[in-house]
């Protein structure tokens, strides 16, 4: 394998299949009407490392965490220095290191010994960070001269190697929670055809704590899993492999399942609606899971939401048939068990909220031909198409460029993450077309004497317009362009599009 394969290997941009919409004429659109204004946000950019650009990891699947609650922003930045195996996404070759910014302050939270580049993957509600870096000692089993090294960053802001699997010197972490407990994706000594990672061996779920990693197992017969995500109960979520039958829709080779895992019941099925692939995408703190699943005969798949009680629900109704099969904007989950998604129907994508009243799922749309990809707890949804947007209260999606000032340098294009206090994680681009992750702070109540905000209140009509002129995302296009920071550290496995 020469370098160009191994280009960053964590963010796992693998997918998120895609689902389809029921009658769009019976969802609540009420509140779509309703007048609202919208607040300015100042753009602050972290900076850089001495390099061109900075940027996130928003691997699409599972959903990005780097923002937490207390407006901690995760990501990695350039340096000026060249590297030299530039397993940055070529041409940009500058070597990288992961920072945390807060307050105004950004902190380099360095490299392992004979290292180059670092990275965030996840930062926990209480700052707890794992993430990957690299060396320059050979991976004796991939015929690799570098390995990539799971990394964990505890309070005393120390990079850790979390080690691998026995007889492999790689890993991925995914996710970690307040208590210091990683997941993520790993190989073992097994070749595999089939590897999920597309690394030649069999792909394994893992579990993370105070130095011990543990191989999670699979369903069924399976070769291979991986876990995406954990909650601050310990409940962990991934996909595996149930058999070896092929799937025809699958971005993994064979048919797939998605599990519940936790130390007391270990690994559990939480079934399918009827096809060969379903992949759970996020889950909360009250042990929902949300994600998509095939219908039988997989020419279609619908977003789902499944609870411990009540089992798999399809939330746009099994009686819906559109088909699509995309791979990017996987459903998301907040805290009360609202759910923002997806659905298409054969010409229009839709951005779509869920919440349950009265025991039953009742749908409202959010916007047309554009992706949500978060939700925090007050319902504020974010994404993109050619455009990053905002929605909340009732409408309509706006524009977030028509909310910043226009003088920042900066045009925003790929909407990541919103947290409970309304800031958000925005990746854009300079004049010289470099990446930049910012954060977007409202100027409203919450965010006093925030310097170069502007209080006054944009009228939504008005941000409606100006969104209005650049052209929405069509059903039959590709996923919009991800920046290159999309793809730090990438695991050679299945693209976006490429099924």
């Amino acid at each position: 394998m020469n370098s160009k394969t191994w280009t960053r290997i964590i963010a796992l941009t693998l997918f998120a299949a895609l689902a389809m919409t029921a009658p769009l004429g019976a969802q609540d659109n009420a509140k779509q009407n309703h007048p609202h204004q919208y607040h300015h946000y100042q753009l602050i950019d972290p900076g850089t490392f001495g390099g061109p650009g900075n940027g996130l990891q928003n691997p699409g699947f599972p959903r990005a965490g780097v923002l937490n609650n207390g407006g901690t922003l995760a990501g990695e930045a350039d340096t000026p220095n060249i590297d030299p195996i530039c397993l940055n996404h070529p041409p940009d070759c500058y070597a990288s290191h992961a920072f945390v910014f807060q307050n105004g302050a950004k902190t380099d939270l360095g490299i392992l010994p004979n290292g180059i580049n670092s990275q965030v993957n996840w930062i926990s509600a209480n700052g707890l960070i794992a993430g990957n870096a690299d060396n320059t000692l050979a991976d004796p089993l991939l015929g690799t001269p570098f390995q990539i090294r799971g990394t964990f960053w505890g309070h005393d802001g120390v990079i850790t190697d979390i080690g691998a699997l026995p007889g492999t010197y790689i890993s991925g972490p995914f996710a970690v929670n307040n208590r210091g407990e990683v997941v993520g994706a790993a190989m073992n000594t097994i070749p595999d055809s089939n590897s999920m990672l597309g690394l030649g061996y069999q792909t394994r779920a893992f579990y993370w704590k105070n130095g011990t990693m543990q191989d999670l197992g699979t369903l069924g017969t399976g070769t291979d899993a991986y876990a995406t995500l954990i909650n601050d109960r310990g409940q962990v979520v991934g996909v595996s492999y149930i058999n070896s039958v092929p799937s025809p829709v699958c971005p993994f080779l064979l048919t797939t399942g998605s599990f519940i895992w936790d130390k007391k019941n270990g690994m559990r099925d939480i079934g399918d609606l009827g096809g060969t692939c379903t992949m759970a995408t996020d889950i909360n703190n009250r042990g929902q899971v949300v994600g998509v699943s095939g219908l039988p005969g997989d020419s279609v798949a619908h977003p789902f939401i499944w609870e411990a009680a009540t089992g798999m629900t399809d939330l746009v109704g099994a009686s819906s048939a559109n088909t699509s099969w995309l791979w990017w904007a996987p459903p998301t989950v907040n805290t009360n068990g609202t759910v923002a998604g997806m659905a298409c129907d054969p010409v229009h994508c839709y951005s779509l909220l869920w919440r349950k009243t009265g025991g039953k799922w009742a749908q409202t749309l959010l916007a047309t031909d554009v992706v949500s990809v978060s939700i925090n707890d007050s319902e504020q949804v974010i994404g993109y198409g050619s455009f990053p947007f905002l929605w909340e209260d009732g409408g309509p999606a706006v524009d977030m460029n028509t909310l910043v000032p226009p003088n920042s340098g900066i045009t925003l294009h790929e909407a990541v993450q919103i947290n409970n206090r309304g800031e958000i994680a925005v990746q854009g681009s300079d004049s010289s077309g470099n990446n930049h992750a910012v954060l977007l702070i409202p100027c409203d109540e919450n965010h006093p004497n925030v310097e170069g905000c502007d209080y006054s209140m944009v009228d939504a009509s008005t941000a409606a317009a100006q969104s209005a002129a650049r052209p929405g995302l069509t059903r039959t296009e590709q996923a919009p362009p991800r920046s290159r920071w999309s793809n730090r550290y990438h695991m050679r496995g299945v693209q976006p599009g490429t099924r």
